[in-house]
């Protein structure tokens, strides 16, 4: 018997913070309005996303699962990064979800049994009348995928290019992101925080979090001269 999806072991969860309205768009909002409609009778039943590192992809893929969750229905996301060392399994029975959001899946190209798998698993997807949202580093057709029905599949979708953020959009997501903590992040303070930060945005995030426990603690704004303190610059 086939283990259904809710029986697989798969130990990955959602990160409370991966939502869209934690999510600044940019240069990105019509793939973020694809992704928030998906679900609908008329969305969009495979869309392929595919950016650099720190552009969002998990950011995305997770908060299409949070999406669906607030609507009552069944998603699961699957980062091959943490995945893609078990065989592929856990692609069995997926069908039974609405929606199914596989991240990293450049990490599998060329292996045969997860390529077969993924082809396997999409037909199983698109005749159910499922959703499919698939995240890589790379386009479609620059992926060393060796299956071709499984390059064909791939190109089948709404392809996107998640755009990375100007130093103006990284601002905009500090401020966004403090805005979501209940904190005001002036303008001036999150320029700062940028020159003297490190340039991952989620290694920014994490200063923030230790900003926000510093703020309540000390009850204090958040200024320069308080950032210098907190964060030891």
């Amino acid at each position: 018997m086939t283990p259904g999806p809710a029986q697989l072991p798969l130990g990955v969860g959602l990160r409370d913070e991966a939502t869209f309205a934690n999510f600044m768009p940019s240069g990105n909002a019509p793939l973020v309005e694809r992704l928030r409609h998906q679900l609908d009778d008329e969305g969009e039943p495979f869309v392929f996303l595919w950016g650099r590192e720190e552009s969002g992809r998990s950011h995305l893929l997770q908060a299409a699962c949070h999406e669906a969750g607030g609507r009552d229905a069944r998603a699961l996301y699957l980062p091959l990064t943490e995945l893609g060392h078990f065989p592929p399994h856990m692609l069995e029975g997926l069908e039974q979800l609405d929606l199914v959001a596989i991240d990293d899946l450049e990490v599998v190209a060329g292996r045969k049994r997860w390529e077969e798998a993924l082809f396997h698993c999409f037909n199983r997807l698109r005749d159910a009348g499922r959703r499919l949202i698939i995240a890589t580093s790379a386009p479609p057709r620059q992926l060393p995928i060796a299956l071709p029905d499984l390059a064909s599949r791939l190109t089948w979708g709404a392809t996107f290019h998640l755009k990375p953020l100007d130093d103006v959009g990284r601002a905009q997501a500090l401020q966004l992101r403090a805005r979501v903590r209940g904190m005001q992040l002036p303008d001036e303070v999150a320029r700062y925080i940028l020159h003297r930060g490190p340039r991952q945005l989620s290694m920014l995030f994490d200063d923030l979090s230790r900003l926000d426990h510093a703020s309540l603690s000390a009850q204090r704004k958040l200024t320069i001269p308080f950032v210098k303190q907190s964060l030891g610059w």
